[in-house]
């Protein structure tokens, strides 16, 4: 297995402490730098987690394998690696300066990590390794209720990813996190929560109670973009209020954000398009299929008697009938009643 993405608790609090030390002369505290009172690190802490659920999975998709039931590997690789990129937000060398560093993770955690996940199918997976009962109805459960509802809608995803996206930056709440490591680590766990539910609204590849049509979604995708473009825009030109960030440190984590961005919903695009086109063919094979005559029943024995070449078990009776040596019985001349 990889250690890169499945490190050990001693490679995790060292690779912690490490980073720590390296960015504690960059001026106000990083994200990652650890927090008193806990037992490790919570860069740390938060890296097991990932490297636990990455493995549970595996393990799931083993698995339904190994009982015969098919599971692509290709969403074993997408998990994997959306698993591997929130480890390396956690731990792994951050560019540039403190503002710069603070985007490569909100870009790892919130952008590039959630599709990514979503596309390893989880809540498709679950409920076909977990035993019958209310735990594998859970999902489905909360998605027929009125807040999963809500939530699940594209526009209110939306707004609890890009809007709380303008409340961090445009107001004093960035700079006011910089001195409490728990505070931060919450507003990082917000962006990625948000990031993956906005993912799985726009997405929908796995299950859920109701599906939103395309133009919903898209729309909801094109108008995020914008204003996630017009956020990392307004950032190019002034830092958070009330923070000190350097003007090199500033410019060039406002172009992480903006071409990272973009790349992420362009992305998310592609997915919506090659879903859109693989329902319009299933969609359309499902209408050839119907529109296909069907095979009229053969009905000639049973209306005439009987047809010449008519064979096997199922012949008429009147066929079948001999006189003496095996001679068919002749038919009764017209008018004839028989008597």
């Amino acid at each position: 297995m990889n250690r890169a993405v499945f490190p050990t608790p001693a490679t995790v609090t060292a690779y912690a402490h490490a980073h720590a030390h390296a960015h504690a002369h960059d001026g106000p505290p990083s994200p990652l730098l650890p927090i008193p009172l806990l037992p490790i690190p919570l860069p740390a802490l938060a890296a097991l987690l990932v490297c636990a659920v990455v493995l549970a999975y595996l393990l799931a998709a083993g698995r339904l394998r190994r009982r015969g039931d098919a599971w692509p590997p290709v969403r074993d690789l997408s998990f994997v690696a959306g698993g591997a990129t929130l480890v390396y937000a956690a731990l792994g060398p951050l560019p540039g300066g403190p503002f710069t560093a603070h985007m490569a993770v909100h870009l790892a955690a919130g952008m590039v990590a959630p599709p990514l996940l979503v596309l390893g199918r989880p809540l498709s997976l679950l409920p076909r390794v977990l035993p019958p009962g209310r735990l594998r109805r859970l999902p489905l459960a909360f998605a027929r209720s009125r807040p999963g509802f809500v939530l699940l809608l594209p526009p209110v995803a939306a707004l609890l990813d890009v809007g709380a996206l303008w409340l961090l930056y445009r107001t004093p709440l960035w700079s006011a996190a910089q001195a409490h490591p728990l505070t931060h680590a919450a507003l990082h766990l917000h962006v990625f929560a948000a990031g993956l539910l906005f993912a799985f609204t726009v997405c929908q590849v796995d299950p859920v109670h109701r599906r939103h049509g395309l133009a919903l979604r898209g729309g909801t995708l094109l108008l995020a973009g914008a204003a996630h473009s017009v956020l990392a825009k307004s950032l190019y030109a002034h830092p958070p209020p009330g923070a000190a960030v350097a003007g090199e440190d500033l410019r060039t984590g406002a172009l992480l954000m903006y071409h990272g961005g973009d790349a992420v919903e362009v992305a998310l695009a592609v997915v919506l398009a090659v879903g859109w086109y693989t329902a319009g063919g299933r969609a359309t094979a499902r209408a050839r299929r119907r529109a296909r005559p069907r095979p009229a029943p053969d009905t000639g024995s049973a209306a005439t008697g009987g047809t010449t070449g008519s064979a096997g078990p199922f012949r008429s009776r009147s066929l079948s009938r001999t006189v003496g040596g095996g001679t068919p019985a002749p038919a009764p001349p017209p008018g004839d009643g028989g008597g």
